[in-house]
């Protein structure tokens, strides 16, 4: 082992939600894979997120509601590292924190759940009540459709999924990764085109935090990081940075690989879904950032 843990335990910050463990657990098994003899636990830490569940994002705070705490908790030492969703953490992050892994993506597509066959959005019935807790989702949504009705639903995956299935909903709308990751993938009746429905920048992507002057874990978890997540996910989080945005704010953004060139497809919309631009651009890697930032200028401007 390269680096001084054969006597302590590594301590892996994450909410408890179950799709939070289930990726918190996932870096622990891959570490243990790693490093075998290498002692590693979950500790499972309660968000302003998690306990305002009643209320819409917005109105709990957006912007970090989700990570806050489990930063303090890192910066505290209370844990040696913390795994988050990437489309829920701040492109800001705290003082003294770094990204130090950004694993390979899962499908970072949004997925339809609705109670009849549907080929897209447009097989809805007409006015249909589609559910989300999601502001990007809702104005894509209406876009496209400006006859749906949209249904405020909180909770984590299964508790979404349970009120959908009381409720009588025509259809809700949550993320490929989570589904699939949580064995409910039998559930998704479609994954949402991006022409149809543009990802939260970093959504299906996990990030490893860690304090940036613990070279010891720095090493450990150097080899969870997959190049091309890291360089797509930049570019998204740089759009979203430029545009000084948070959950308040409709915006997605999507980057992908294509040979030796980057493409980012991203898009900003008002929160009836009335006002909608979009855009693209086409770098290298190492551009990601400029790219971004480029990209947000635009659609501002528009």
């Amino acid at each position: 082992m390269p680096f001084p843990f054969h006597d302590r335990i590594l301590r892996i910050g994450t909410r408890s939600s179950p799709l939070a463990m289930w990726q918190a657990n996932f870096v622990q098994s891959e570490l243990r894979r790693l490093y075998p003899q290498l002692k590693v636990e979950v500790v499972p830490l309660k968000t302003t997120g998690d306990r305002s569940l009643e209320a819409a994002l917005p109105e709990v705070g957006g912007k970090g509601v989700f990570t806050e705490e489990i930063e303090q908790a890192l910066l505290g030492g209370d844990v040696d590292l913390a795994v988050h969703s990437l489309k829920d953490l701040p492109t800001g992050l705290a003082d003294g924190l770094v990204l130090a892994a950004i694993c390979k993506r899962a499908d970072p597509r949004d997925a339809l759940v609705a109670r009849a066959p549907a080929a897209g959005l447009a097989d809805l019935p007409q006015g249909a009540q589609v559910a989300t807790s999601s502001l990007r989702r809702r104005a894509q949504l209406l876009h496209a459709r400006p006859d749906l009705k949209i249904v405020e639903v909180r909770g984590n995956v299964g508790t979404r999924l349970r009120k959908f299935d009381q409720a009588g909903w025509d259809a809700i709308v949550l993320a490929c990764a989570g589904l699939e990751r949580l064995h409910l993938g039998k559930r998704i009746t479609l994954a949402l085109p991006t022409r149809e429905m543009l990802p939260a920048p970093g959504q299906g992507a996990l990030g490893v935090e860690i304090r940036a002057d613990d070279a010891p874990v720095a090493a450990l978890v150097a080899p969870l990081d997959d190049p091309d997540s890291r360089v797509a996910v930049t570019a998204e989080r740089s759009f979203l940075e430029a545009l000084g945005a948070g959950c308040q704010v409709p915006a997605a953004a999507l980057a992908v690989i294509e040979g030796e060139m980057l493409k980012l497809e991203a898009l900003l919309a008002s929160t009836d879904g009335r006002e909608c631009a979009r855009g693209t651009r086409t770098g290298t890697p190492a551009q990601a950032v400029e790219m971004g930032a480029a990209l947000a200028r635009e659609l501002l401007g528009a």
